[in-house]
């Protein structure tokens, strides 16, 4: 259930709180003074330490011990314990970062309540922490395009430096899982990975988020840069960076040494910073909106990310890795590509680059049948596009070959094909869907030769003949 620490100059006080501490399940070191704490602590951090204030023939006393553990381990929960306690040393203990204060002669159910409580409180910082630092991020580059070769080539050389390295290219082209791959490559792979999103964090939590923040209520907790510390920091779209922030991670990058909020000793920091941008960052340095010194520190190696319709050939690669990973992962059908789908999907615009090529593939997963190969009827007939051409249909090939008579008969057949077995037969809904009345829409349909009849329960319409 996790190791606890108990430190305390009376031998009866610790050898209690142990056996206590042991037929809860938890296991336990002792220390009977600030050397041997101090010792035990450098030799393996505990999950949690239990410090008497008063610790004679020490050269530190409590509140000493507290303040360097909490300097270097800020995620180890210190209960204090005191038979001399009072609101003075509570408010002190509290200040330095004490998780709560006990006074002694105390009750067994009250420490146990504190102790579960500081425990399971050390185990969501962990477990905060994993999360982001993001450790079950992919670091796959797919693809055998000459685009990606070129890309792949370029991460290796800087995995083996610890310079920064400004990734740029279109939104979802995979700047981060670049980022990851540097990561994994290098010498800090079993350092954390920590990934701040610019343009997630309100700008006026943006430096508690990097620095932490010291707080008489919640004592001192920790931000991303001390949880990156020995690994790589990683910068997502760092033009989204308040002005006021970027100031104050320059001088960072110079010293590797900051400040947290209303803290007053300076927190060392050893970390490699990766940036990544899709925007213009000479243009944002001419408006004002991003600093020139700032941009230089971090463009120190520029790489850039292609898009999807750079790598076109690497397009049925990367949809059949989406179609495994749905499968392991969620479940989904594990299908085929059809010939007729891979030529479609690399004919198709991508603006949203791969990230909306995943969408696409789990939309037809989700949707489409559970057997057989994925065709080009189940893709998206027209692009996910914004702008001014966003209602712009998108023809298959077949039907761009065809006279206008031809292909406007086609396209009304499989339109009210797809309407009236969305609507499960229902040809009042479907009128009512395409704007049609009822006599006029059983007219169209025997014209094109579409019927409807029963099958398994449920109506479906098909050509006839």
């Amino acid at each position: 259930m996790g190791d606890i620490l108990i430190t305390d100059d009376e031998r009866d006080i610790r050898e209690l709180i142990a056996e206590i501490l042991h037929d809860e399940g938890y296991s336990t070191r002792v220390a009977g003074t600030s050397d041997a704490c101090m010792a035990e602590i450098a030799k393996d951090p505990p999950a949690m330490l239990i410090l008497d204030i008063w610790l004679k023939d020490s050269a530190m006393d409590g509140i000493d011990i507290l303040s360097k553990v909490k300097r270097e381990h800020p995620d180890i929960p210190i209960v204090i314990i005191s038979g001399h306690g009072n609101i003075e040393i509570a408010v002190a203990a509290i200040k330095q970062g004490a998780y709560d204060f006990i006074e002694k002669p105390f009750k067994i159910d009250q420490l146990l309540v504190v102790i579960r409580r500081a425990m399971e409180t050390s185990r969501l910082r962990r477990e905060n922490l994993e999360l982001k630092r993001g450790e079950r991020g992919t670091t796959e580059l797919l693809g055998e395009s000459a685009a990606l070769k070129s890309l792949r080539s370029q991460l290796e050389k800087v995995t083996r430096s610890n310079g920064r390295v400004m990734l740029t290219g279109p939104a979802g082209a995979g700047k981060e899982i670049a980022a990851r791959y540097i990561h994994a490559k290098s010498t800090r792979a079993q350092a954390p990975f920590i990934c701040v999103n610019s343009a997630s964090i309100e700008p006026d939590r943006m430096e508690e988020v990097l620095f932490g923040r010291e707080s008489p209520e919640r004592g001192i907790e920790r931000g991303l840069l001390e949880e990156a510390n020995g690994g790589v920091l990683y910068f997502d779209e760092v033009a989204d960076m308040p002005l006021g922030t970027q100031s104050k991670i320059l001088r960072v990058l110079v010293d590797q040494r900051f400040q947290r909020v209303n803290g007053h000793e300076k927190v060392q920091v050893d970390i490699r910073v990766i940036s990544s941008t899709n925007r213009d960052l000479p243009a944002e340095i001419a408006d004002g909106r991003f600093r020139q010194e700032l941009y230089h520190r971090l463009n120190v190696v520029p790489i850039s990310v292609p898009s999807l319709e750079e790598r076109r050939e690497d397009i049925p690669l990367l949809a059949e890795h989406f179609i495994e990973m749905f499968n392991r992962t969620q479940g989904l059908p594990l299908r085929p590509l059809a010939e007729d789908a891979r030529a479609l999907l690399q004919t198709m615009t991508w603006p949203g680059n791969v990230r909306q090529l995943r969408n696409v593939v789990e939309r037809v997963l989700i949707l489409g049948d559970s057997t057989g190969e994925i065709t080009a009827r189940e893709l998206p007939s027209t692009d996910d596009r914004s702008g001014p051409e966003e209602d712009r249909v998108v023809l298959s090939g077949g039907l761009a070959t065809l006279p206008l008579r031809e292909a406007r008969e086609l396209f009304e057949r499989e339109y009210l094909l797809t309407q009236i077995n969305r609507f499960g037969g229902n040809i009042s809904r479907t009128a009512a869907f395409v704007g049609m009345e009822r006599s006029a829409l059983h007219r169209k349909l025997k014209s094109l030769g579409v019927v409807t009849s029963n099958k398994a329960g449920a109506r479906v319409a098909h050509v006839e003949g």
